[in-house]
């Protein structure tokens, strides 16, 4: 059965809107559930209740949630009191992010198996859908079948890249292995297929779906297309080979990057320019001995004074190993292989044929336009560091090993005549930054971040802070996690996950499951809204790799970092559809990034940093001028940052066209041939760069949806929020037309109807 959160409100909250004999259903189960729970686990009773959080309950505002919301990410201290009870020993442990089988590598399996049964009834109700009462529910059936598979898959895909503990690794991998395959042999079931074509087909049927479901019939039978479910069976077995084949080949390519070259080895007096503590914490018996990735590496590049020592850098943190590039060549063929067996000449039109850009096409045609319109001003940029370096004595063109180091030098000198930015940096620390997206969340959407202490085992290291997300009408409305500080062996790259999408539970489907003893409630947070509906609450995961301190103090970049990942946090908390295909983040991929970029001018505006931004120490307000100057900063070399997004761009549409089915395809031979012809600086020979590039398996044929969704971002800004970033109608606007439909409505239409609205 299906928990609801807090456990305490249970009985005021389910009897809403309900008939009078699902009414008393419902409290009968409910009395014979909580009573055996109670003689099986009195302990984990008395923890569920001790979770229970005053702060839910409390009217927005307050200054307890905002308050601790600082403390717990400023106040080490403050932090360890506040989570002691989940540290307590004797205390009976919950399973992560309180899924109750989740409590030992073994869950895994047990959770996958538990699931694989339940998907294979719901096949079983899907494949004998005939009657018009049966078609009917043949969407909302196929939807909560993708539900159940995907609980498994994302949740298991996020601890495997995530968790310390190798076992619970190697199981959560077990797991999304199991799931994934069985997904990929639903997706070629021609039964599923002629189900849904059969509920297409009937003119009755059709007329009663919603619009969300019309719109989630008509993403599946796209998706089964796209699957090749019109093939014959050998070439549907083969789609699945395939398919698997890359669902291996994409974690291997981004788990195991690393340079041909791991270590160089200089003379001390060689690193001229170079921090002298960090060469000395380097040097061993006389020489320095430099990572060839990595920060130490990423210093020299921007501090020494030696150009051949700082070619001798680039070049090797440029170049992959040949390892590396055969994981990658493997996987783009073995996806240009996948194009053609479902009769797509490339994987980029398999890719776009379901995105707001539509094909390869139009990809590159709105690339190339904006590589002609930025060339300019990116030229001008690398003219004035040119010229930087003729001015030091330089006689030798610029080169690609000269950028990072004259770009440091400008920097520095407008640095210089103004105050510094780690005096910026004062003035945000994480506390404050997490303080403000609430308060900024709360004036324009009506929600805000809430602490919430978390039980025994529910995250996957002490560090992790939950946040209840309570929105003004509905309550509470999703889970976050924040896993926001640096620590050994993880992950440094900024992410968002979404675990469990918000979904919808029909009375029927609840009541089904009640009665026939199948226990559907896997422990994570539902609730019922006031209109007596059921929802399963969006589980969000937050990654970032902040410094500590105390407190931790960010640099600007990293608040508009935090600000970014946000966005899609806040994407998933507010599109709360009723269908999980639809909810939040799942959209089409170039449109996925939209909130997220928009975000980043919230981060930037006078407005919103007034809001949080005071000095960690003598609480005073962050003097704007700051901000404008480190804008400043930050356009002067935005035109060639923008240069090499597109020419990422690019690089992801020729790899995903049909040459890697070519003889002899090298696809070092095609990124200096896309470098050499967009790139405004001589190609660095030897590198191998893309061997580094792991969008290329998430973002495959739409990594130019960062500069897409800039474009609308920009527009947007610029006629809904730009006047006054904090207005409630422009908030609610926003939230209405664009973040509450998720994947729902075209992207398009969203767009225009925002923009347009007076």
């Amino acid at each position: 059965m299906y928990r609801v959160v807090p456990h305490s409100a249970w009985s005021t909250l389910c009897t809403r809107c309900w008939r009078k004999q699902q009414q008393q259903l419902l409290l009968l189960l409910q009395k014979r559930h909580l009573a055996a729970a109670a003689v099986e686990s009195p302990k984990l009773g008395a923890a569920a209740a001790s979770a229970f959080n005053p702060a839910l309950h409390s009217a927005p505002g307050a200054g307890w949630e905002d308050k601790t919301l600082r403390d717990i990410f400023d106040n080490p201290s403050i932090w360890r009191d506040f989570s002691a009870k989940s540290h307590n020993p004797t205390a009976q442990h919950t399973g992560l992010f309180q899924n109750k089988d989740l409590t030992s590598a073994a869950g895994f399996k047990a959770y996958a198996d538990r699931t694989l049964q339940k998907a294979k009834r719901q096949v079983d109700k899907i494949l004998n859908a005939y009657t018009p009462d049966e078609l009917v529910r043949v969407v909302r059936d196929l939807d909560r079948l993708s539900d159940l598979l995907c609980r498994v898959i994302d949740m298991s895909d996020f601890v495997r890249a995530t968790h310390p503990d190798r076992k619970i690794v190697v199981a959560a991998h077990e797991a999304y292995t199991v799931m994934y395959e069985y997904m990929n042999v639903l997706n070629t079931t021609t039964g599923l297929y002629d189900a849904l074509k059969r509920a297409l087909d009937n003119p009755e049927v059709v007329a009663k779906f919603s619009d969300e479901e019309r719109a989630v019939a008509t993403i599946l039978y796209k998706d089964f297309e796209k699957s090749g479910i019109n093939l014959p069976a050998g070439a549907r077995r083969k789609f699945v080979e395939l398919s698997n084949e890359i669902a291996e080949l994409g974690p291997q390519f981004i788990n195991e990057m690393a340079p041909e070259t791991h270590f160089l080895t200089f003379d001390s007096a060689r690193l001229r320019g170079m921090d002298p503590m960090v060469v000395r914490e380097l040097t061993k018996r006389g020489k320095v001995t430099i990572p060839t990735i990595g920060m130490a590496a990423n210093h020299a590049i921007r501090s020494v004074e030696d150009e051949e020592v700082r070619k001798e850098i680039y070049i090797a943190g440029h170049t992959s190993s040949a390892r590396q590039i055969g994981v990658l060549e493997e996987l783009l063929k073995r996806r240009a292989e996948l194009a053609v067996l479902v009769g797509r000449e490339t994987y980029a039109e398999v890719a776009l044929t379901d995105k707001m850009a539509s094909s390869p096409e139009a990809v590159t045609k709105f690339l190339n336009a904006l590589a002609d319109a930025n060339r300019p001003a990116a030229q001008t940029e690398l003219d004035g560091l040119a010229l930087l370096k003729k001015q030091s004595g330089q006689s030798l063109p610029l080169q690609p090993w000269d950028k990072d180091l004259y770009t440091a030098r400008m920097m520095h000198a407008i640095r210089s005549r103004r105050r510094g930015s780690d005096i910026l940096s004062s003035y945000f620390s994480l506390g404050t930054v997490m303080q403000g997206l609430s308060r900024l969340f709360n004036r324009l959407y009506g929600v805000r971040l809430v602490p919430r202490e978390t039980l025994p085992g529910e995250t996957w290291n002490d560090d992790v802070r939950r946040l209840d997300v309570i929105d003004e009408t509905d309550g509470h409305i999703a889970v976050v996690y924040c896993d926001l500080f640096e620590r050994a062996g993880k992950n440094p790259n900024p992410a968002h996950f979404t675990l469990r999408c918000s979904r919808q539970i029909s009375d029927e489907e609840y009541l089904a499951e009640a009665l026939e003893g199948a226990r559907e409630d896997d422990g994570m947070a539902s609730v019922r809204r006031p209109d007596g509906t059921l929802y399963q609450l969006p589980t969000i995961a937050l990654i970032c790799d902040f410094a500590r301190g105390n407190p931790a103090l960010l640099n600007f970049r990293e608040v508009q970092t935090l600000f970014h990942e946000m966005g899609h946090a806040l994407h998933s908390m507010l599109g709360r559809t009723a269908l999980h295909n639809v909810a939040g983040t799942r959209c089409a991929t170039d449109w996925a990034e939209l909130p997220s970029v928009l975000m980043e001018h919230f981060a930037r505006a006078p407005e919103v940093l007034g809001l949080f931004a005071r000095h960690h120490q003598t609480d005073e307000p962050l003097p704007m001028q700051l901000v404008a100057e480190r804008l400043q900063q930050e356009e002067l070399m935005q035109a060639m940052e923008t240069r090499t997004q597109i020419l990422l761009s690019l690089l992801d549409q020729r790899y995903h066209s049909g040459l890697p089915l070519q003889r002899g395809f090298d696809s070092t031979a095609v990124y200096h041939e896309v470098e050499g012809r967009y790139g405004l600086l001589p190609a660095a020979r030897g590198t191998s760069w893309q061997g580094f590039f792991g969008h290329l398996f998430g973002y495959g044929a739409t990594y130019y949806a960062y500069l897409f969704d800039r474009a609308i971002a920009a527009k947007i800004w610029k006629d809904v929020f730009e006047q006054d970033p904090l207005r409630r109608d422009s908030g609610e606007r926003y939230k209405e037309e664009v973040l509450r439909w998720g994947g729902a409505r075209s992207g398009w239409r969203s767009y225009s109807i925002c923009v347009l609205v007076v």
